[in-house]
C-alpha cells in the first residue's frame, strides 16, 4: 500500500499537501489543472523532490529518506528516457544493471518482455529508427524489466494520437496492472482516466485529494472537477 502521510511539498511561492492511501493493484489517475502539482507529486513519491513535511509509505516502510534507485518504484515520462546512442536492447539492459551489462540471461529477459509488448526482432535498433508507437512500447518494457511494485507514469504517451494513445494505455494496464503493480497516472484526458483507472486524485487549490473510485467521480463530478472538465 502507498500512503501519503501528512505530506507538505513547498517549492517558493508553491505549496501541496496529500494525506491518503492507495490499495495495492490500484490504477489511479492524477488529475487536475495545468500547474496544480501533478508531476511535482509523482516526482515526490519518486524521491526526486524531498517533502518539506510527512512520510512516503510503501508497505509501512518509510521511503522518504531513500534515493530514488533505491525505493520500489520504476517511473515512465512522456519523453520515455531512452538514449539515442544505445540500442533498445541496451537501453532496457539499463533497468537491469547501472551499466548496460549483459549476458546471456539478461539478454534472455530482454527478448521476452520486447515480445509481450510487440517489439519481438527489434532490440538491435536504435531509438531513431523507431516509430514513436514503438519508442513508448520500449520503454515500457523496461519498466517491466525493472519489476517495481509501484510505477508512476508522467504522461507518457500524451504526445500520441488518440488511437494509438488508447493502444498503449491498454498495453500499459495489461502488463503492468495486469500482474498486480500500483499504477499511478497523472492524465490531462478524462478519457484516458475512464478507460484504464480505477481511482482519481484530484490535484486542486494545493491539495491532493484522497483517491475516489473513477466511474462515480467521473459520472457526478465535484465542482473543482467539473470545472477542470468544462461541464
Amino acid at each position: 500500500m502507498l500512503r501519503l502521510e501528512g505530506l507538505e511539498i513547498r517549492q517558493g511561492e508553491f505549496g501541496l499537501s496529500a494525506d491518503w492511501a492507495l490499495e495495492d493493484g490500484a490504477v489511479c489517475a492524477v488529475m487536475g489543472p495545468s500547474g496544480g502539482g501533478k508531476s511535482t507529486l509523482l516526482a515526490t513519491i519518486a524521491g526526486f523532490l524531498a517533502p518539506g513535511a510527512g512520510r512516503v509509505l510503501w508497505d509501512g516502510r518509510d521511503l522518504t529518506p531513500l534515493l530514488p534507485a533505491a525505493r520500489p518504484i520504476s517511473i515512465l515520462f512522456q519523453d520515455n528516457n531512452l538514449f539515442p546512442h544505445l540500442t533498445v536492447e541496451r537501453n532496457l539492459a539499463l533497468g537491469l544493471d547501472p551499466r548496460g551489462r549483459l549476458d546471456a540471461e539478461r539478454r534472455r529477459a530482454i527478448g521476452e518482455v520486447l515480445e509481450r509488448v510487440g517489439l519481438d526482432g527489434m532490440g538491435a535498433r536504435r531509438p531513431a529508427a523507431l516509430s514513436g508507437g514503438q519508442q513508448s512500447r520500449a520503454a515500457l518494457a523496461r519498466v517491466l524489466l525493472m519489476d517495481r511494485a509501484l510505477v508512476l507514469l508522467d504522461e507518457p504517451f500524451a504526445a500520441l494520437g488518440p488511437g494509438l494513445r488508447a493502444e498503449m494505455l491498454d498495453l500499459a494496464r495489461e502488463v503492468l496492472a495486469g500482474e498486480g503493480r500500483t499504477l499511478l497516472m497523472v492524465s490531462h484526458a478524462p478519457e484516458d482516466a475512464a478507460r484504464i483507472a480505477s481511482h482519481i486524485v484530484l490535484v486542486d487549490a494545493g491539495v491532493a485529494a484522497a483517491p475516489e473510485a473513477a466511474a462515480p467521480l467521473l459520472a457526478d463530478p465535484p465542482p473543482a472537477l467539473r470545472v477542470y472538465l468544462g461541464r
